[in-house]
């Protein structure tokens, strides 16, 4: 009996320091996230499971091209940074410009390029953002632009069960 109370002892310790451990973690700096839709292929697959690192944003301001994770009406979404604040975004032409500059998209297929005309300028604290998979995206060009207390964290790792784990790589923009 004695033994099974000291086993039992150190299971306890064991649960409680390995929650003090992830609690935090989860809490804080890493959480899972599920892609659901079809609205960031080919780049991510519905029920592609992503890692979102939630620490970065605390340090520095999200970048053109990062995948994000954000709150909107109480639900979660995913998708690609376009525009950063104080910038003008304007679609023309099936062509996305930020502040009179084309946006090189090289991880998109050119079939998903069909998107409206559109012109947006966007205030302090405010991103524009598009699903890669543009005809089926429902993003700023439906909602709006999203702010920076709405972001929960940008995708570190994307991880298909079923063929690959990967960094989330942000594209480099001319």
């Amino acid at each position: 009996m004695k033994k099974f109370f000291h086993w039992l002892v150190d299971l306890i310790k064991t649960v409680v320091i390995a929650l003090l451990i992830v609690v935090p973690i989860r809490l804080f700096i890493f959480q899972p996230f599920i892609v659901r839709g079809d609205s960031m292929q080919p780049n991510f697959q519905h029920n592609d499971y992503m890692i979102v690192d939630q620490l970065s944003y605390r340090f520095r301001e999200p970048r053109r091209g990062e995948v994000i994770v954000f709150n909107l009406n109480n639900q979660r979404f995913v998708k690609r940074i376009i525009g950063l604040p104080g910038e003008e975004v304007k679609i023309e032409n099936n062509q996305i410009f930020v502040s009179d500059k084309k946006l090189e998209e090289k991880y998109i297929p050119a079939s998903y390029d069909e998107i409206s005309d559109k012109i947006v300028t966007l205030k302090e604290n405010e991103y524009f953002v598009l699903g890669d998979n543009r005809p089926a995206s429902y993003d700023s060009r439906r909602f709006g632009l999203i702010e920076t207390r709405d972001i929960v964290g940008k995708s570190l790792f994307n991880i298909n069960f079923f063929q690959s784990i990967s960094f989330v790589k942000t594209p480099q923009y001319e």
